[in-house]
């Protein structure tokens, strides 16, 4: 199983804001779609920087001013990024290990596709392995009738 197979069924649509938009904005996207991370991306749509609630969390508690600050001082630049054709256990040991709870999915260009969460991917294996074990139990019964 891959990253392309979540998007398969996820979706690719992607709720982004750009580097000049301030963290209030980001703050109000987020509330909006319930997100708990916005990418922020160029005018080519490739992705910069990453966001998260606690991101802002952790800033407005060293900073009460950091609302009106254009996102890109405050943005993760050192993005891990995904492709369709990463393979799910691969990715859910670098997100585990990196302590990521969101990845950016890309195409060969670089550009913006996707994103997956860490629930995505535990809901993706968890579906694999209840699928196994049916047809496992499918194979047990038939071998004792």
């Amino acid at each position: 199983m891959n990253v392309k197979s979540i998007l398969a069924t996820k979706g690719t649509n992607v709720v982004t804001i750009g580097p000049s938009q301030t963290v209030r904005d980001a703050l109000r996207v987020l509330a909006d779609y319930n997100y708990g991370a916005l990418v922020i991306v160029d005018s080519d749509r490739r992705p910069i920087g990453i966001i998260s609630e606690r991101d802002i969390v952790r800033l407005a508690a060293n900073n009460e001013d950091c609302f009106n600050a254009p996102i890109h001082e405050v943005m993760t630049t050192d993005l891990i990024l995904g492709v369709p054709q990463d393979d799910l256990r691969a990715v859910a040991n670098t997100m585990t290990e990196k302590r990521i709870r969101h990845l950016p999915v890309v195409d060969n260009d670089g550009k913006l596709i996707g994103i997956i969460s860490i629930g995505d991917v535990v809901k993706a294996e968890r579906n694999l392995f209840e699928g196994e074990a049916d047809t496992l139990r499918t194979q047990i019964l038939a071998d004792v009738s």
